[in-house]
């Protein structure tokens, strides 16, 4: 399953039925799992660990030392979960020492050509990042967002569950769940509800999820105001518990 021109150095642990195409070059420290294909010319090296199932294509750039001129060269890894697709030219690079040395990706994500994750970002489960995307150091994206082509995230931005960012959104502050974003710098338009509807939300749901961003985003007053009108007035259930708590830990500020 292994082409002979491809290049795996002694101590990387590859299940028995991993592909590895013409030319790729896997490191030593890197572990991959049963299912996973490596395609040609791509490069995987670092403490990598790559879970089952994973499709890697030509020229992926994989575990590369961090871009971050505070990295010395400490001891850091990237984790990848199952079954993500990570097209061409895309870089995926570990965390450092600053930021508790992990970039951790999770389960049935797509990775379109030429997007970058950079390190001490946590990726959730089936995320969608278009061609070009780009996250900068220490970023979160929760579980079913979709980042649109040429979009780019600052650093220790968060973007939460479901969100919907168009693309060429510059995104410089944390984009609440549900919501669609969009520009320069990113705010936010209105809630997800076509993609809300596809994953399954109740119109029930989805109505309360609308009750909650109009009152927060039309307050008066101050976001603790706003919290405490959306628990008085919206029914409790558990989107809206999310909602609120990712404004209530907010540390770079809530995108208008």
């Amino acid at each position: 399953m292994i082409h002979p021109t491809a290049i795996i150095e002694a101590g990387a642990q590859l299940a028995a039925d991993v592909k590895v195409g013409p030319y790729a070059v896997i490191g030593a420290e890197v572990k991959i799992a049963a299912g996973t294909s490596v395609g040609a010319h791509a490069v995987i090296e670092g403490d990598t660990t790559i879970g089952e199932n994973n499709e890697i294509f030509q020229f992926a750039a994989i575990g590369a030392k961090p871009q971050d001129l505070k990295y010395h060269g400490e001891k850091t890894r990237l984790i990848i979960g199952e079954r993500n697709k990570i097209r061409e030219f895309v870089t995926l690079h570990p965390g450092t020492e600053d930021g508790g040395g992990e970039t951790v990706i999770g389960n049935d994500n797509l990775f379109m050509a030429y997007t970058h994750v950079a390190h001490d970002c946590h990726i959730g489960n089936h995320v969608i990042m278009a061609n070009n995307a780009t996250l900068a150091g220490h970023v979160l994206v929760d579980d079913y967002a979709i980042l649109g082509g040429m979009t780019a995230v600052h650093q220790f931005t968060r973007v939460g569950c479901h969100v919907m960012a168009s693309g060429g959104s510059m995104i410089a502050q944390d984009i609440v769940p549900y919501a669609i974003a969009q520009g320069d710098r990113a705010k936010t338009v209105g809630i997800n509800q076509i993609g809300l509807k596809r994953r399954g939300f109740s119109s029930e749901t989805i109505a309360e999820i609308k009750k909650a961003y109009r009152l927060f985003f039309s307050r008066k007053g101050s976001r603790q105001e706003a919290l405490e009108q959306i628990a008085a007035e919206v029914a409790d259930i558990a989107e809206v518990r999310h909602f609120c708590e990712f404004i209530r830990t907010s540390e770079r500020g809530i995108a208008q």
